[in-house]
């Protein structure tokens, strides 16, 4: 990949985390999900920085997840 689009990819997974944790803040859901949730993100947040287009890969799952309705159950 080029440089160029190396770039087009960092800007669209930052865009995609920013909105995925915007969408996990206006879950109604417990807080331990919430919480659940944003460390996945931090997951994918920091997979970005060593390989980027697993971590857009992990971002689209998550976000695929989220979309069916599939969200962890709160720790007990």
């Amino acid at each position: 990949m080029g440089h160029d689009g190396q770039l087009q990819l960092y800007a669209a997974v930052a865009n995609q985390l920013k909105e995925a944790h915007a969408r996990v803040r206006a879950l109604q859901v417990p807080e331990g999900v919430r919480m659940a949730l944003t460390r996945k993100l931090l997951v994918i947040t920091a997979a970005a920085k060593h390989d980027l287009a697993a971590a857009a890969r992990r971002l689209e799952r998550f976000n695929a997840d989220l979309d069916a309705g599939r969200i962890p159950e709160e720790d007990h």
